[in-house]
């Protein structure tokens, strides 16, 4: 388990918290993947087929195309019959009512003639069937030619254009009367149209019934392809024929369900693969990386790094813009083991290989070939100085995952030099490896951007910021040369602590580096910096002293913002005295005025206290060595007393109660530092004098090597 991940107690706001993230981002990734009937080949008619050859894994349907379809649904229209049913009682009613009311009709009730006529005329519309106008607009839109009529057992099919509405009822009533000898102005003064009304009545659960069962008759397919059988070979055209067999071999690997029910049981089975994926990364940082999930800007960057490359496969898949092979997945890794550490980078790494792979149809290969770049790529960035070394993990990472692709190739058969297209390798394949090996690169430019973006630092940034040329470190050595020398004893003693016990030596070194660089506003008053024994603190009160003692490390924050330094080495600053006194001239203070009530504030630092090992290890270091400089004789008591006495008193201030450092830990920075200290300061051979007879002897061999 990490030193970073103390046991703690869970509250019902951190599983509410953790709940809630695995929630949210099984959503976000499932939202993204293809669902249902989701392209595996992008079809292009006309075209030469850009793949190996494709043979058919197993028997499908070879699905009918578009048009195909659209005629036989023509088809079925033309011949579809609705059925209507004839009400004879609506007939019977109209014309007994007539006969009733014929009567009234003065001046022509008493001629039987024109009874018996319109009596005929309306046997005749009511037999032949009368129609609601609006279902007959609704039978032309549709083109129905024919519809069945049924009345109890009986049912007879009627073209729609022998139906009769209620106007051409009417206006057939006045047909031929002429001929009859009938007079139109005394038909008309009958009123017949009161005694017209619509005798078919449309059947919907029948004709629906029916309409099903004709759709049910037709076949989405127009034969199978058999399992062996080749689809299309390289470099064919593409035809319409073969563009329908790639769509039906899509089609049949997706399941050929794209019903609701079908849809429902794909995105349930994504959304537990996702949900148990992302579980098991939030597990894993619960266990051995808390320190990690506590801390804003590294569940950001994780966030966005672990969400960015499965949505991307998924946008590749579901539009078959460019093979996933092109995509630099080995970038991951690399942010995250040069940001966080290596076990993370690889948990992570492999959970977003699983998380992508549920988007690919054959991800065997893929998780293959993306695990074995990510190890490498972990490998190589282990110990990162120079931004140039992403150039070797990119080669190393190509490298690695073409050996690992051709190894699957040769394990199914394939080659490079087999004239049968099926047992060939797909050279694209290759391609789209080392393309995506170029676009590793841009991870240079892109560490960068996540350094600024979410407020990390690389050890690549460290070192350039250790550089001792940079302005702000060579105006130190010129202008504070005493403290730009302590500076560098305390970055090789901190470095060689933060070895020893396991911690980051690059990091604590940049920061003992730039510790003390507020000094540079007043040099003179400290005592690294003072030359011939001249000290201005002389001339001031104990409080004003102290006051300017205090004061360098508010002035080194101002120059780390002015500078724009990292926030993690602005910490060093203002964690290197942590809330410590100014002793010396506190002590004095007291010691001149034992009487006076003297306010202990003006004489601490702001601190705050250390809250990393790295911080700890530079307070110690500081302390030890700034020490070390006013010690009477180094010997190596001294120096074991000193190590001891400085570093318990720190620890009895409190000073380390809220970082991440152990006894043991401290205990090994202490025979560090003594013994760094015993060889800094060793005791040197004393060379020895000529006494009076050798000086003799020695002035005439001198003397007389000159006369010759």
């Amino acid at each position: 388990m990490s030193r970073y991940n103390k046991p703690q107690v869970h509250t019902w706001k951190d599983y509410l918290i953790q709940s809630i993230f695995v929630i949210v981002t099984t959503l976000v990734i499932v939202w993204f993947l293809p669902h249902g009937d989701c392209t595996t080949f992008h079809v292009e008619v006309g075209q030469p087929w850009p793949n190996g050859r494709l043979i058919a894994p197993f028997n499908f349907p070879i699905l009918k195309s578009e048009a195909e379809l659209q005629h036989e649904h023509d088809s079925i229209q033309s011949a579809y019959e609705p059925f209507f049913e004839l009400m004879t009682n609506v007939g019977t009613q109209q014309m007994n009512a007539f006969h009733n009311n014929f009567r009234l009709y003065k001046g022509i009730a008493e001629n039987h003639t024109y009874r018996s006529f319109v009596e005929n005329r309306l046997a005749e519309v009511y037999q032949q069937g009368i129609i609601d106008a609006n279902d007959l607009q609704v039978l032309q839109l549709q083109e129905t030619r024919m519809i069945t009529i049924y009345h109890g057992n009986e049912a007879a099919v009627v073209p729609v254009n022998k139906l009769y509405t209620e106007k051409s009822a009417y206006e057939h009533l006045f047909s031929n009367t002429e001929s009859q000898g009938l007079s139109r102005q005394a038909l008309q003064n009958l009123d017949l149209n009161q005694y017209i009304k619509p005798n078919l009545e449309y059947d919907e659960g029948r004709s629906k019934a029916l309409w099903d069962e004709m759709e049910q008759s037709l076949s989405g397919s127009s034969g199978m392809m058999l399992a062996g059988q080749k689809i299309v070979d390289r470099g064919e055209i593409v035809s319409e024929h073969i563009a329908q067999l790639l769509r039906s071999y899509n089609h049949a690997m997706s399941g050929g369900d794209s019903s609701d029910s079908g849809n429902l049981l794909i995105l349930l089975g994504q959304s537990l693969y996702v949900f148990a994926v992302v579980l098991c990364l939030v597990l894993y940082f619960d266990l051995f990386r808390r320190d990690y999930i506590t801390n804003v800007r590294s569940v950001a960057l994780l966030v966005v790094l672990v969400l960015a490359f499965p949505l991307i496969t998924s946008v590749l898949v579901s539009h078959t813009v460019l093979s996933v092979y092109v995509v630099p997945y080995a970038m991951l890794p690399v942010f995250i083991r040069v940001f966080m550490d290596s076990r993370t980078a690889f948990f992570a790494h492999v959970c977003t290989i699983l998380l992508c792979a549920i988007s690919l149809r054959f991800p065997f290969e893929f998780m293959a070939t993306q695990l074995v770049a990510g190890l490498v790529a972990i490998y190589t960035m282990r110990e990162m100085a120079e931004r140039s070394q992403i150039i070797r993990t990119a080669a190393l990472v190509t490298l690695s995952a073409l050996v690992v692709y051709l190894s699957i190739d040769l394990v199914h058969g394939r080659s490079f030099i087999d004239n049968d297209s099926l047992k060939r390798v797909d050279y694209m394949i290759y391609l789209h490896i080392f393309i995506s090996g170029l676009l590793l690169l841009f991870a240079y430019p892109l560490m960068a951007l996540l350094e600024r973006a979410f407020g990390f630092i690389s050890n690549v940034t460290l070192v350039e910021l250790s550089n001792i040329n940079r302005d702000l470190l060579r105006q130190l050595s010129e202008t504070a040369p005493g403290t730009f020398q302590h500076s560098m004893q305390v970055a090789n003693l901190a470095a060689e602590i933060a070895i020893k016990i396991g911690a980051k030596p690059q990091l604590v070194r940049t920061g003992a580096l730039y510790h003390d660089i507020g000094k540079m506003n007043r040099p003179e008053y400290f005592t690294e910096n003072q030359l011939g024994g001249v000290n201005p603190h002389r001339m001031l009160s104990n409080k004003e002293s102290a006051a300017i003692i205090l004061s360098h490390v508010i002035e080194g924050e101002e120059l780390a913002d002015r500078h724009q330094l990292p926030r993690v080495i602005r910490d060093f600053i203002s964690t290197h005295h942590g809330c410590g006194v100014a002793k010396y001239f506190y002590i004095s203070e007291k010691n001149e005025h034992p009487d006076a009530d003297i306010n202990i504030k003006d004489y601490t630092y702001k601190g705050p206290n250390p809250s990393t090992t790295e911080q700890a290890i530079l307070m110690m270091a500081d302390a030890v060595e700034a020490s070390a400089r006013s010690l009477a004789e180094y010997t190596e008591d001294s120096i074991g007393q000193l190590v001891d006495r400085i570093i318990d008193g720190q620890m009895a201030e409190g000073f380390f109660n809220y970082c991440p450092i152990t006894f043991l830990d401290i205990q090994t920075a202490k025979e560090v530092l003594k013994g760094r200290l015993r060889t800094i300061y060793h005791t040197r051979v004393s060379y020895p004098t000529l006494n009076e007879e050798a000086k003799e002897k020695d002035e005439e061999a001198q003397s007389g090597s000159t006369s010759k």
